[in-house]
């Protein structure tokens, strides 16, 4: 194994414990970052099923203290830090002229303020390690609606972010990416099909073929591709790649 440590938020399902589980593969031990420490516990056991040493850290990454514990008890257990994936932050699709304050807040103190802060807080540990940071944003950082005002406008200022810390990482030796999925099929977005299904008089089957159709797209995706693409980003092979913006979205954006 080239690189030893990965810190993984998000890590309880969808995107990030699929990251997770496919990390196992390439690092000796990795770390499982959210708020739900059942759902954490069983992404350890397909962790350490996978080969790798697990470490839960139940925490809400929206509090400010959240970050530095997230990274002292790293170094404590591990002694270094190799890769940090920043995947956690649910933002609400709610229209835009219907958002309230606390709303974006919200949004914007888990995914943004959440990654940005432990990501300045592993830097040091990343900086000696020479290793890679990916954060999590979405296509909606590129086509923003009026539904998803919140989830277009966090995402774009993740990718901004991202490169920003990819500049200071030229500097530093601290390979940072951006990936933008497209629809992906994890248990939130079932629950939401589920939810939305009833409502507007259709099947959940209806549902379900409604949004790809819509799209021009084949399918949904799938979690494990896109950690698949993410394990990529901080292998050996991806070295060289650092302030890019990566779309994985079944060609649902239609432009260059």
């Amino acid at each position: 194994m080239s690189k030893t440590v990965a810190i993984v938020t998000g890590a309880s399902q969808g995107i990030g414990g699929a990251t997770a589980v496919r990390l196992a593969r390439d690092f000796s031990a990795l770390v499982l970052v959210a708020r739900n420490q059942d759902k954490l516990d069983e992404t350890a056991r397909l962790v350490r099923e996978a080969g790798a040493e697990a470490l839960t850290i139940a925490v809400d990454l929206s509090e400010a203290s959240a970050a530095k514990r997230i990274v002292d008890d790293t170094l404590a257990k591990f002694g270094r830090i190799d890769a940090l994936l920043n995947i956690a932050g649910a933002v609400p699709q709610i229209d835009l002229f219907e958002m309230t304050d606390a709303q974006w807040d919200a949004g914007l103190a888990l995914k943004l303020h959440g990654a940005r802060r432990l990501t300045i807080a592993a830097w040091p540990a990343l900086r000696a390690a020479k290793g890679s940071v990916v954060l999590i944003s979405g296509n909606s950082a590129i086509f923003p609606k009026a539904p998803y005002a919140a989830v277009g406008t966090i995402n774009a200022a993740i990718v901004a972010l991202a490169k920003a810390f990819s500049d200071r990482g030229i500097e530093d030796g601290v390979q940072v990416n951006s990936v933008l999925p497209g629809a992906v099929m994890t248990g939130r977005r079932r629950s939401y099909l589920e939810h939305w299904a009833p409502l507007h008089g259709m099947t959940l089957e209806e549902a379900t073929a409604r949004f790809p159709k819509e799209a021009a797209i084949a399918r949904y995706g799938e979690p494990a591709e896109i950690a698949d693409l993410m394990a990529f980003l901080v292998s050996p092979a991806a070295k060289w790649m650092t302030g890019s913006a990566l779309r994985m979205d079944g060609g649902e954006v239609k432009s260059i």
